[in-house]
């Protein structure tokens, strides 16, 4: 593409709506306020509407937070009225309010009172911001974004506010590896190619938000050194019978189909609810890999297909034994199936001289299954003076088994003649048991909050690696490369946190103490110095943050923590696993945990606008690396770096620019620099300054139509240990029509419109030099359409937190 053109494209999509954005956040007056229910706790997502008080047309629509707080930005100087509404309540009225140009008017405290109010022909449509900020998180709220539809939740991840998600699917937040991912409130089992896999079968009809937590509490686990993300599923709140149906289909190279449904009933007494969800994806990743190796080049390119079945499913019950007493039962899981092949061109030669010596042809055809069942019980005590205690008891059950076949066929250079062939098989089963105990106590103290908790978790994990070589048609075990590897891990934890907010000045204080037991046992038919690693360390974690509110519209928020983040058992396990004939991914029995100091200030002004500065120094990071075994294989193995230092600083903006048009955009500048020394010519010294950014513009056109315009751009940086890459960026733009009374939704998108979501990077290690690239079936038309049926308009269900909603919970569960 031109790059005049290219720029061009950037700038109305990135940069235009920031310059508006910030021309309005210093215009105008605002409103703001609090509304309470009848007992006294905040009222989330009530409708906020003003209007002039001459001719009663409408200004302006907000919704309130979590903390039941409001605020109405860029209003005009001149006299006006305010109405509340919210379902199962009488509307809330003020009299005429008089705001002077640039004044900050800020309203008494806002109750709404009890009343019996017929509800059948009132419908209220609250629609959450795409960003919201909360002391401890940035809330990124994707249910109404057009271009979400037909997106899986790994996609849904690259558009978050500081999210990057590389070409091998590894997360990372404002710049930090080690993110920890929760699925509603409860860390996910699931490490590397299982965590992306899962990821990718959830799809966005599953998704109500996803949560940011840069800096976590003693009241999480310490696991995770670059923090948390909590994707929160859908679950209805509302009394007697709801539910919604949807279908996606989308289609680039190849089609992805999905569908599913999900259901509530919630009476006085008690609620059940469930969902189920089928996805059927066709996928292609393509790559180019041109490695320079002790005067040997070897030239690949390759490209893979395959196909995946996936069944998502969850069912439970929340019995309200009384007005404090709450006990709940929760079943989730998934099921999946995977067919892929891959094939790949090697052509092999010397460096200075002319022509091809061979041409490794190597193919690979792979039989996947995984499955994860998860059982839950939980009770929840809640004086309703502000004593809570909350139980939870937990089970996870994790199975996998892949079957492969690779054949390895060197041919000379005109690809004519066959040297050689090697064709080997592998069957590796993976079981992963996990059990959990925790208690939480909360209580008033000291006219502030006192938490405290324990937590037991034991995982089990039993890795085998049957690996043969295939003669005359026949599997021969392979007793050099095959083995059995076990891995136990026991973690007791004790927390206590308190916190206290004054008028202006907030704080909070938290420590943690964690004991680690671990055993990791390899068992192979060849004896090995490395058979069984053993560890026991006990760890103090602590954290704490500062709040001060100078103004209304000025808020400053200091906090510190300290994390760990302990290897997984695949980086722990040292078997080869062969992904051609001269190509391999090894674990690292020897690898240390690695601990992050993280210190972070937040500036938010007018309410909207965030501005975060990060800084995090890691010891014995762990971080993947490619190196050199003989003269002509390579492998990717994990390895403890010496330091990184990371510096990050973050600009959001959500803002309704007019009645018409919503804008969301978030900028990320990050500095990071690795070091360490292996001996020899390994040598890492790394430094680079990246940029990424997100936006997305939010259109309101006649009968009931929206359009959407949203992009994504990150810089050239650092990926694993040694490899430089270069930026990547994609816009996407979609269409929403509401149908059938509103209880349907139709949703039209493309993705990746110039097909520019593509990696390409340098690696420079010892005498190993290797540029690469590649890219995946990213340019796609997705349509999707979702119905709501049942109750829409009835009274709210009484507001709670199970375990499974806890937004704090943390159980430890690393493979």
């Amino acid at each position: 593409m031109n790059l005049r053109i290219t720029r061009l494209l950037l700038g109305v999509v990135f940069f235009f709506p920031m310059t508006t954005l910030l021309a309005q956040a210093t215009s105008g007056g605002a409103i703001t306020g609090k509304v309470k229910d009848p007992k006294g706790q905040p009222v989330e997502f009530a409708n906020v509407i003003l209007n002039k008080l001459q001719d009663s047309s409408l200004v302006k629509v907000e919704v309130t937070n979590e903390e039941g707080v409001f605020a109405l930005l860029n209003v005009a100087g001149g006299d006006y009225l305010l109405k509340v509404s919210f379902v199962g309540f009488p509307e809330f009225r003020t009299g005429p309010l008089k705001v002077s140009p640039g004044q900050t008017l800020e309203l008494p405290l806002i109750q709404l009172q009890d009343g019996a109010l017929d509800l059948k022909e009132v419908t209220v449509a609250a629609q959450r911001p795409m960003l919201e900020t909360k002391p401890d998180r940035m809330v990124f709220n994707v249910d109404g974004s057009i271009n979400a539809a037909g997106s899986n939740g790994l996609e849904l991840l690259r558009k978050a506010p500081g999210i990057v998600v590389d070409n091998n699917d590894n997360i990372t937040m404002l710049g930090r590896s080690g993110v920890q991912i929760y699925i509603d409130g409860k860390p996910s089992p699931l490490r590397g190619a299982d965590l992306a896999d899962f990821l990718k079968s959830l799809q966005s009809t599953e998704i109500d938000a996803i949560e940011l937590v840069t800096n976590p509490s003693a009241r999480f686990d310490a696991q995770g050194n670059a923090g948390v993300i909590n994707i929160k599923l859908k679950k209805d709140r509302r009394l007697g019978a709801n539910g919604s149906a949807n279908t996606n289909y989308s289609v680039g190279v190849l089609p992805i189909y999905s569908a599913g449904f999900n259901g509530n009933y919630q009476d006085k007494g008690y609620n059940l609810f469930g969902s189920y969800n089928y996805n059927n994806s066709r996928f292609l990743n393509y790559m180019t890999l041109y490695r320079e190796q002790l005067g040997v080049i070897f030239d690949q390119t390759s490209d893979t297909r395959g196909e995946s079945e996936n069944h998502n499913f969850k069912i439970g019950t929340d019995f309200f034994l009384s007005k404090k007493h709450t006990l709940g039962f929760l079943v989730n899981g998934f099921n999946n199936q995977s067919l892929f092949g891959g094939t790949s061109r090697t052509p092999i030669s010397r460096t200075g001289l002319p022509g091809i010596d061979s041409v490794l042809l190597a193919s690979t055809n792979s039989d996947n299954q995984r499955s994860n069942y998860n059982l839950n019980l939980n009770y929840r005590f809640d004086s309703g003076k502000g004593v809570v205690w909350n139980l939870d008891a937990d089970y996870g059950r994790f199975r996998s088994e892949a079957l492969e076949y690779q054949p390895n066929r060197y041919v000379d250079g005109t690809e004519e003649i066959l040297l050689s062939e090697k064709i080997f098989a592998n069957n590796t089963p993976t079981g992963i048991d996990i059990y959990t105990l925790k208690a939480d106590y909360e209580r008033p103290l000291w006219k502030g909050q006192f938490g405290a908790g324990v937590k037991f978790a034991f995982v089990n994990t039993d890795n085998t690696f049957d690996f043969f070589d295939v003669v005359d048609g026949q599997d021969v075990l392979n007793r050099d490369l095959s083995n059995q590897f076990a891995y136990e891990e026991n973690v007791n934890a004790a927390y206590a946190t308190y916190s206290k907010q004054g008028k202006k000045l907030g704080f909070n204080l938290g420590v943690r103490m964690e004991q680690t037991n671990s055993t990791g046992t390899l068992t192979a038919f060849k004896p090995t110095d490395n058979d069984e690693v053993e560890r026991s360390y006990l760890d103090v974690f602590p954290s704490g943050g500062v709040t001060f509110t100078p103004s209304q519209k000025h808020s400053l928020n200091l906090s510190y923590s300290r994390r760990i983040n302990r290897p997984s058992y695949q980086d722990l396990n040292p078997f080869q696993n062969r992904l051609d004939e001269l190509t391999f991914e090894q674990g690292n029995p020897f690898l240390k945990p690695e601990y992050v100091n993280n210190i972070q200030f937040r500036h938010t002004f007018n309410y909207r606008f965030n501005t975060t500065l990060s800084y995090s120094h890691t010891q014995d990071q762990i971080t993947r690396f490619t190196d050199t075994s003989g003269v002509k294989s390579n492998y990717i193995t994990w390895l403890n770096l010496a330091n990184q230092h990371a510096y990050s600083l973050a600009f959001s903006a959500p803002v309704q620019i007019k009645s018409w048009w919503s804008s969301f955009t978030n900028a990320t500048v990050s500095y990071s620099k690795n070091q360490a020394d292996y001996g020899g010519t390994k040598i890492v010294d790394l430094e680079a300054a990246t940029f990424n950014i997100y936006s997305q513009q939010t259109f309101t056109l006649p009968k009931s139509w929206s359009l959407e315009v949203s992009g994504w751009y990150n810089s050239p940086g650092l990926w694993g240990g040694t490899f430089e890459m270069e930026s990547m960026w994609s816009i996407d733009a979609g269409v929403q029509k509401k149908l059938l009374d509103g209880r349907g939704n139709l949703k039209l998108s493309v993705t990746d419109i110039f097909k520019t979501n593509e990696w390409n990077g340098i690696s420079r290690f010892g005498v190993l030099n290797l540029n690469v690239g590649g890219g995946w079936d990213s340019r796609r038309l997705r349509m999707a359409f979702s119905y709501q049926f049942g109750r829409s308009e009835v009274k709210a269900a009484r507001r709670r937190s199970t375990g499974l909603e806890d937004e704090q919970k943390r159980v430890k569960s690393d493979n």
